[in-house]
């Protein structure tokens, strides 16, 4: 993917059959009966659960700014529907991903996540969008989108299980809270450090009044050739592979080996500079990466398992972006 982009994992198959969570939900309606093709039913809106005004669970919706920008919750219906808009005008007309035939008609990307999760908006005060007889508005340039456990087991579970066995990695930990992140992309004049920046004091100060205790999520590399990403795949295996109790599997279906150049063969540095942005930041804070890589050819990417502990972040990193950082006071 492009620059400070990573999108999060389809459920498995998306391309071939329902998602996941998608069957589920149906399977608890009543709907879901054997032999019937499930495939055109990801596009019907009756099947994903309404958008309705979100809580912030005491949490100021404003949590910092730098400059005109400013990172905030979604707290309205509106809100998610601004954020499913700019993440289909990245994904499928940037990045030429195929749209389902509701996707394409309401040009937002939407799936049956976005009524349980939270959404993390980057809003630029210093630019304004239009539309006719409407009131110009500041401009959405960036999103993320947040997944606490409790909501997850509430409703359809984790969407990394789309791609990843966490199964093993959420019962060696019972004790912690996870937090999924996925789902986010940002403008392409705003992939800046400082956009970056912000996203992640947004997603701290939310991980703290939570009270998190891991992150988990993929991160995606541009393209579906495992041997042109041969180098950055290594590279991840090698030198960056999560230990044991935290290092989830690639499902079996879709595992794609990581470790096709050997360590002593690979130049750090190079592999570094091969990574796209985000990856290499989350290395930076003290992530560690999951078993096997996944396709996803719908989207045109690889994806791969990430795991943070928020006990490995480095304390310079938290001084820098943290709740207490003055330069990004709301």
């Amino acid at each position: 993917m492009v620059p400070f982009l990573s999108r999060g994992p389809l459920p498995a198959g998306r391309d071939a059959q329902a998602p996941t969570a998608l069957a589920r939900l149906m399977q608890r309606a009543g709907e879901a009966r054997p032999g019937i093709d499930l495939r055109g039913a990801v596009a019907s809106s009756r099947l994903f659960p309404p958008l309705k005004r979100l809580p912030t669970h005491g949490l100021d919706p404003v949590l910092g700014r730098i400059g005109a920008l400013e990172v905030r919750l979604a707290t309205r219906p509106k809100d998610v529907r601004r954020a499913q808009r700019l993440r289909y005008r990245v994904f499928y007309e940037e990045m030429a991903a195929v749209p389902s035939a509701l996707a394409a008609l309401k040009r937002r990307d939407v799936d049956e996540y976005d009524a349980v999760c939270d959404h993390l908006l980057v809003i630029d005060h210093a630019a304004t969008e239009a539309k006719p007889f409407r009131k110009p508005r500041p401009k959405v340039v960036g999103t993320y989108r947040l997944l606490r456990q409790e909501q997850a087991d509430r409703h359809f579970g984790f969407y990394t299980a789309g791609e990843y066995d966490i199964g093993p990695v959420l019962d060696a930990h019972r004790s912690l809270r996870f937090l999924e992140l996925g789902r986010s992309c940002v403008l392409k004049p705003y992939r800046t450090k400082r956009t970056v920046e912000l996203l992640w004091h947004g997603i701290w100060t939310y991980v703290l009044h939570h009270r998190i205790d891991a992150m988990l999520g993929c991160a995606s590399l541009d393209g579906t050739d495992p041997d042109r990403l041969a180098l950055p795949l290594s590279f991840l295996h090698h030198f960056a592979r999560a230990s044991d109790g935290w290092c989830a599997r690639a499902l079996p279906e879709r595992h794609v080996a990581m470790d096709r150049i050997s360590r002593e063969a690979i130049d750090p540095k190079s592999a570094l500079q091969a990574l796209p942005p985000l990856v290499k930041g989350y290395l930076r804070l003290g992530a560690t990466f999951g078993d096997g890589a996944v396709i996803d050819r719908q989207f045109g990417t690889t994806d791969v398992f990430v795991v943070l502990p928020v006990a490995a972040i480095a304390p310079r990193y938290i001084g820098h972006f943290g709740a207490g950082a003055e330069r990004h006071a709301a």
